[in-house]
């Protein structure tokens, strides 16, 4: 049986986040164009598919980590603040953005909230699950030393 936890992250979160793309009950704000990470950021993102990546990537730490909060995740996707020649300061990442991904989330249904905070619900858990068996099955074509993983 495939984990989650026996892929990559990094080709979990792209594989996710080319499925959420293709999801049509996600639209995305306007507002995405505006945003930056948090105060730990000078500048807004780069990449055009941010808002994707960064649902894919709450969907994972929920997985990994629920059940867990908005305080917790925006620690997570905190930073370095830029203080000149003082000494380094951690921040957090905007709770706004972690906040409004959960909620997208649960809207879709791959997340449910409950008292302790939020976890992964059983319809996420299969969709995370199906993503990382294609990404082990492609690897398997690819390379037979991966078969151990099927």
């Amino acid at each position: 049986m495939v984990n989650v936890r026996n892929v990559q992250s990094a080709s979990l979160i792209e594989k996710v986040s080319e499925e959420l793309q293709k999801d049509d009950r996600i639209k995305v704000p306007e507002w995405v164009d505006l945003l930056k990470a948090g105060i730990h950021r000078e500048k807004s993102w780069t990449q055009p598919d941010w808002y994707h990546r960064r649902m894919a990537s709450t969907l994972r730490k929920v997985y990994l980590k629920g059940p867990i909060g908005i305080s917790r995740l925006s620690a997570e996707y905190g930073g370095r603040v830029d203080r000149g020649s003082q000494k380094y300061h951690p921040a957090r990442g905007s709770r706004f953005i972690v906040r409004h991904m959960l909620e997208e989330l649960e809207r879709l249904g791959y997340v449910k909230k409950d008292q302790k905070g939020r976890s992964i619900s059983p319809k996420g858990e299969s969709f995370l699950s199906k993503v990382s068996a294609d990404i082990v099955k492609n690897l398997v074509e690819k390379d037979e030393k991966f078969k151990k993983f099927m």
